[in-house]
């Protein structure tokens, strides 16, 4: 998250995530799930701007920065009202803070919704700290962090200081890592979407012997190619029965170059590991080339 001030009050760049690895522990008594998932920020951002409101209201204005398919089916449709993660967590800190001000919100959403980046939760995150920020409240990160739980379980994950992190619990548990390596990556998104709830609800806890620590350790030591055959999501499986537009995307990938290719999230984008910026280059011109409405090259931060 990267955040500054501006003439009147605070603008600020939300990334997207991968879900690099993500192992489904087990069901929860709260109907959640217990997870172990790596998480890795990249350089994809939706805008938010965050002027005061002297009226007290929060005011929210959305602007659909999707690409024009010719078949115009892909939006990055966001409420603008209370149900939206921004609105809610702007409502959520003035109630813990006691606080009786008010903002105008403008986001710019570049990053598609129902796609498993985490676009929602990062713009949700954005909101906490800059309105913190902006309202000069005082909140701690510690108590910031307890507020991000409360809205969202990958919502902590965007609060942290550090663009990769294991995240475990529900997902609201973070551990920061520093990697020294910036890694190289093709998204793709078809213009379906799927549903986090839909496709937790079908999905098993993981008996394999897949493990989130030695996957780290691939990539804290440089080892990418290994890491990339170690990439592993529970929950593709299970998204793969309710979306041809996901086993579409997984046999485009698997007739690509990619070092390693998996859906982040519960989908429905699709990622592949690639050598450098150019390798992503060319795969990415051929995906396009067979029709897929969404394809962006990124790279996460070392």
């Amino acid at each position: 998250m990267l955040c500054q001030s501006t003439t009147r009050g605070v603008s600020v760049l939300a990334p997207a995530k991968l879900n690099l690895f993500l192992r489904i522990v087990g069901k929860r008594p709260d109907g959640f799930h217990d997870i172990e998932s790596v998480m890795a920020s990249v350089n994809l951002y939706d805008t938010l701007t965050f002027d005061p409101l002297p009226t007290g209201d929060i005011e929210l204005a959305v602007v659909d920065a999707s690409p024009r398919s010719k078949s115009g089916e892909l939006k990055f449709e966001a409420p603008a009202g209370p149900t939206n993660l921004v609105v809610r967590a702007a409502n959520l800190l003035k109630e813990y803070a006691g606080s009786n001000q008010g903002a105008r919100i403008s986001l710019i959403k570049r990053i598609p919704s129902s796609a498993g980046l985490g676009g929602g939760s990062s713009d949700c995150a954005a909101a906490l700290g800059a309105l913190n920020r902006l309202w000069r409240l005082g909140v701690s990160d510690a108590e910031l962090m307890q507020l991000a739980g409360r809205l969202g379980s990958d919502v902590p994950f965007f609060l942290g200081k550090s663009s990769l992190a294991l995240c475990t619990g529900r997902g609201e548990l973070i551990e920061p890592f520093r990697v020294s390596t910036a890694l190289h990556f093709v998204i793709a998104k078809p213009s379906s979407g799927l549903s986090t709830p839909a496709v937790y609800r079908i999905c098993e806890p993981d008996r394999t012997n897949q493990s989130a620590e030695r996957f780290l350790k691939t990539i804290q030591t440089g080892r990418i190619c290994e890491m990339a055959r170690r990439l592993h999501n529970g929950l593709q499986a299970p998204a793969e029965t309710l979306s041809s537009d996901v086993r579409r995307l997984r046999s485009l990938f698997e007739q690509e170059s990619v070092v390693g290719h998996q859906m982040s999230g519960s989908g429905s984008s699709y990622f592949g590991v690639c050598r450098s910026r150019r390798h992503a280059m060319g795969i990415a011109s051929r995906l396009r080339s067979a029709g897929i409405p969404w394809v962006r090259i990124v790279r996460s931060s070392p």
